[in-house]
């Protein structure tokens, strides 16, 4: 029938996809509704995991797209929206190794999908995790978590002793998810010693948050952040006043109250509270409305504010960004996208990010960037202002800590689709790692896109191997060393 592997709670029925072992939607915890992760039911005979059955409630979050961008990343995920989504998918050359020497497990890469702790999930067809296990020789594993209102929602200061960490209950997930992996990798030939966690977007800053975490000390090894580097993340300051805002626009004043009210209508208040809250005060470092909070026990203090945490500063980094990012959410500006924005609108958008700083930021991308057009120049002003400067300032806090090494790159190749206008944009790396180009529109199919994802797809895997991102298409340089800030 497909393949088979005992997990603590019971044995799972795989399917073959591609050449490769896949099980698809095994319980790795159960969710209460805004209470911590529990571990799943044991079951009896054997779990049907060949199909995906679900993913986190998110209807109406995710920003409508560009007309003309609604494939880029490839057709989304049709399973149905459920609470009950704590599940891992996984991808496997072989359940069984048939050398005995324990040194024969393979390097695992623990994926966490992008989303901005709001929207995504780990089951899209270009996060199939097949061919980059085959290629590399490694265990691929996906993450569904609790996201925002459901995983985020602080009640904290308005419910009993049940509700304390509601404001994390999404990343506790994420250790809950790890604490599989370290108990049931083996099983699907996996090295527990040997585990690499990444993720783009919103999922660098799942990683980043993870490198903050006491509690997942040790259930990792080596980590990647793509495009997602969270310097901070919110206080409970704000987590409380946004759950005011939930509460008011619900017409409810307590925790209890919030458990019968249909999902359909949290997610309804989600933007409404989100807009009456207003924007951060440190709009470039803060993230994430709906996120992690530091409560000074699952997150103790920022994550990379004022300094890099000790807790893991000798694991091996990977940080990096797209040198185009912020096209892909111009995109919906007809300003940019036909390249018709003038120099007054460029100040305008300008101002929006540098306020009484604009005319010095105006003079710096016109002397270094003067023979862009103004929606070029606003995409490289965009793209630092949102990405770059956080990256940065990630990457050097944890160099200062002169422990483990942080390896940083810039992804530049630029996709010829939508006659070039995207450059080389937001999320266009993720099926470059997972080598799905065709399962998505976001290039043109080409000779150089594939053997560009060859290459990729095979950095990742050396880096999750041996904290070296060494490959035969690819000479990194050196890493990052204190005081300079310079790969």
């Amino acid at each position: 029938m497909g393949p088979t592997a005992e997990t603590t709670s019971g044995k799972v029925l795989g399917l073959i996809e591609e050449g490769v072992q896949a099980f698809r939607t095994i319980p790795y915890a159960v969710a209460d509704r805004f209470r911590p992760p529990r571990a799943p039911t044991a079951w009896s005979g054997t779990r049907d995991c060949r199909a995906f059955t679900g993913k986190a409630p998110q209807t109406g979050l995710l920003p409508a797209p560009r007309r003309e961008m609604a494939t880029f990343s490839g057709e989304p995920d049709s399973s149905p929206e459920t609470e009950d989504c704590l599940t891992v998918n996984v991808w496997t050359p072989a359940v069984r190794i048939s050398d005995p020497d324990p040194a024969a497990k393979r390097p695992v890469m623990v994926w966490f999908h992008g989303g901005a702790f709001s929207y995504g999930n780990a089951n899209a067809a270009r996060l199939r995790g097949s061919r980059l296990a085959k290629q590399n020789d490694v265990v691929v594993v996906n993450v569904n978590q609790r996201l925002n209102i459901f995983g985020h929602l602080d009640l904290s200061a308005v419910g009993d002793e049940t509700f304390r960490h509601s404001g994390n209950a999404g990343t506790l997930d994420m250790i809950a998810a790890l604490e599989w992996v370290r108990d049931n990798i083996a099983a699907f030939g996996g090295d527990p010693g040997n585990i690499t966690v990444f993720g783009e977007s919103g999922g660098g800053g799942k990683v980043s948050t993870l490198l903050a975490m006491p509690r997942a000390a040790g259930l990792f090894h080596r980590a990647i952040i793509q495009s997602g580097a969270a310097v901070r993340l919110r206080t409970q300051e704000r987590a409380h006043a946004l759950t005011a805002c939930v509460l008011r626009h619900l017409g409810l004043t307590s925790a209890e109250a919030l458990l019968d009210v249909p999902a359909s209508d949290l997610l309804a208040a989600v933007n409404p509270a989100q807009q009456a809250l207003g924007p951060s005060p440190m709009p470039l470092l803060d993230r994430y409305p709906f996120g992690p909070v530091v409560d000074g026990d699952i997150l103790p203090a920022q994550p990379f504010d004022p300094a890099a945490p000790d807790i893991s500063a000798d694991i091996p980094l990977m940080i990096g960004d797209m040198k185009d990012e912020t096209a892909y959410f111009l995109a919906a500006d007809d300003r940019f996208w036909n390249r018709t924005l003038t120099e007054a609108e460029l100040r305008d958008r300008v101002a929006a990010l540098a306020g009484g700083r604009t005319d010095d930021v105006l003079d710096v991308y016109g002397r270094l960037y003067g023979h862009l057009n103004p929606a070029e120049r606003l995409l490289a002003i965009a793209t630092d202002a949102n990405f770059r400067i956080r990256s940065l300032v990630l990457a050097q806090r944890r160099a200062a800590k002169n422990r483990g090494p942080v390896w940083m790159y810039s992804f530049e190749w630029e996709t010829p689709v939508l006659d070039g206008r995207l450059k080389a944009p937001h999320v266009l790396d993720v099926p470059f790692v997972f080598n799905t180009l065709d399962l998505t529109n976001a290039t043109d199919g080409g000779a150089a896109a594939h053997a560009l994802a060859d290459t990729v797809s095979g950095v990742w895997a050396a880096f999750a191997r041996n904290g070296r991102p060494d490959h035969r298409g690819f000479r990194p340089g050196r890493p990052m060393t204190r005081g300079t800030g310079r790969p």
